[in-house]
């Protein structure tokens, strides 16, 4: 049963636990779960507080409403936040922190789509490392016809998901795709009915809850090592990482588990 989670610095940022999921969903449904300001703030210390907490193998993300996971930015925030200098400067680098906390986490983390994911919305999602979607959900990266700068990281994060031409495409021209469209070009993971998100999105929570962990996250980190330019990778963090999961009570349990057929019991150490 879902119990209560961490407490939110905003009541537009929900959180409560659910087995070994840590649900955090955006709450602004009046807006469609824009983003504004105190969303944005929310985000990294629930991931603080997540990191360090052994009930938690995974976050899910997701959009309060069931008409919207996000829809950009608050634009009734823009004229304050992000008409001078100094206040764009703040902005953006508010975001930043948000989304790369969020790709940085070291556990798996997951966004699942019901509905619009436009913009901030879409960069949330690809700082995920896994994206269930809706066939009826709308992807859209409106930034050129909003005439706003995109951050490196962002676009980064884009053409290393779906590749330079996609992303180019998609980039260019803004337009809206829909959830079959999203998972055909690699922008989502999984895409089904609206009536089967539900089931989908627990297949996955306790796929992931029920794996070892340690082998869970030394995997995304090395995965995020291979993306990494040649000279930066760290092998001995991979191999390190790797030992680790080897010399761990739960490969130990495992193999004994593998070998009495039955269930393993995983337990993150």
């Amino acid at each position: 049963m879902p119990q209560p989670a961490y407490t939110s610095s905003t009541q537009r940022v929900q959180t409560w636990l659910d087995g070994r999921a840590l649900h955090i969903r955006f709450n602004n449904p009046a807006r469609h779960n824009a983003l504004s300001v105190d969303m944005w703030e929310a985000v990294p210390p629930l991931l603080a507080l997540a990191r360090d907490d052994d009930r938690v193998r995974l976050v899910v993300f997701s959009g309060e409403g069931g008409k919207a996971f996000v829809s950009g930015a608050d634009i009734s925030q823009f004229e304050d936040m992000r008409a001078a200098r100094a206040a764009v400067a703040h902005y953006e680098a508010m975001a930043e922190a948000t989304l790369t906390g969020i790709h940085d986490f070291p556990k798996p983390t997951l966004a699942c789509i019901r509905g619009w994911c436009i913009g901030g919305g879409v960069n949330v999602a690809i700082s995920c490392d896994i994206r269930l979607a809706t066939t009826d959900s709308v992807f859209s990266i409106p930034a050129a016809r909003l005439g706003l700068g995109y951050r490196y990281s962002a676009m980064k994060n884009l053409v290393d998901l779906v590749g330079p031409g996609v992303a180019k495409d998609l980039f260019f021209t803004a337009r809206r795709i829909d959830g079959v469209e999203a998972q055909a070009v690699g922008l989502v993971t999984r895409a089904c009915p609206p009536d089967g998100l539900e089931a989908l999105l627990a297949e996955y929570a306790s796929s992931i809850g029920e794996n070892a962990p340690l082998t869970v996250m030394a995997g995304k980190a090395i995965t995020r090592e291979i993306l990494k330019p040649s000279p930066d990778l760290d092998r001995e963090l991979c191999a390190s990482l790797i030992r680790g999961c080897f010399e761990s009570e739960d490969y130990t349990e495992g193999r004994t588990a593998f070998m009495q057929k039955r269930k393993p019991v995983f337990t993150g150490r």
